[in-house]
């Protein structure tokens, strides 16, 4: 039991992951926290950022690939890992909203997801990117809404390719600028966290959950979709 918590104390650590599985558990993560809602609690800002720091050094241990091509691999793992979440929530529907909580499951996680994607709409899949925890359930509340799947991969590919690279070449030029900043890893870390979870954890201390609009809070659906309703519209013009 010790090793398990050892090991799951590393997977929050963007120097251990670089150290021990390189490339290879970075694509892991990067697809668990964008794919597969167990994955929510992954660091994926602060991987890319100190990912890009060493990005010459991941170039070298993967066949000495341009610095680009890493980049492209993990935003495509990003983007594969959007696809699995959104098939998860069209083939699971509202059920996940009947879902008993667990250690690695809140529905009150799914509810934030599905009141940003209220507000934003496609663009939620875009802008959830950049948001720790939204952005592992965004993709699935959009295949439970039923987004159109054309919108939706506009969406994941634009923002996968955006948040990997603007996070990676951050790193890589700022490395470049400031050559010490390896020496100061723990406090780059500790500043990306609270950066990027800051407006995630207002919502939860201060928000309001709304459970309204497609379900219940019981997961039976209570109104058709924004999509089919827009869909059924057009028919109509």
């Amino acid at each position: 039991m010790d090793q398990i918590i050892e090991f799951f104390k590393h997977l929050i650590n963007p120097q251990w992951i670089i150290d021990h599985g390189g490339l290879y558990l970075i694509l892991a993560i990067i697809f668990a926290e964008t794919g597969l809602f167990v994955g929510f609690f992954l660091p994926g800002d602060s991987l890319l950022f100190i990912a890009g720091i060493y990005g010459e050094l991941l170039s070298e241990s993967f066949f000495n690939m341009p610095f680009v091509v890493i980049m492209t691999m993990i935003a495509l793992t990003g983007v594969i890992g959007n696809m699995v979440g959104f098939w998860f929530g069209k083939k699971s529907g509202p059920l996940l909203f009947k879902k008993k909580d667990t250690f690695l499951f809140r529905k009150k996680h799914l509810w934030q997801a599905k009141e940003f994607y209220d507000k934003y709409g496609g663009g939620a899949i875009f802008i959830a990117r950049f948001l720790p925890v939204v952005r592992t359930f965004a993709p699935i509340v959009a295949g439970i809404v039923g987004m159109e799947r054309k919108k939706f991969m506009f969406w994941n590919i634009v923002g996968s390719f955006s948040w990997v690279f603007s996070m990676m070449l951050a790193g890589h030029y700022l490395d470049k600028a400031f050559p010490n900043l390896k020496n100061h890893l723990e406090w780059i870390i500790i500043i990306i966290i609270v950066i990027t979870t800051l407006p995630v954890a207002i919502k939860v201390i201060f928000g309001k959950t709304t459970i309204h609009a497609h379900f219940d809070e019981y997961g039976n659906p209570i109104e058709k979709p924004v999509v089919e309703e827009a869909a059924e519209e057009e028919k109509k013009s």
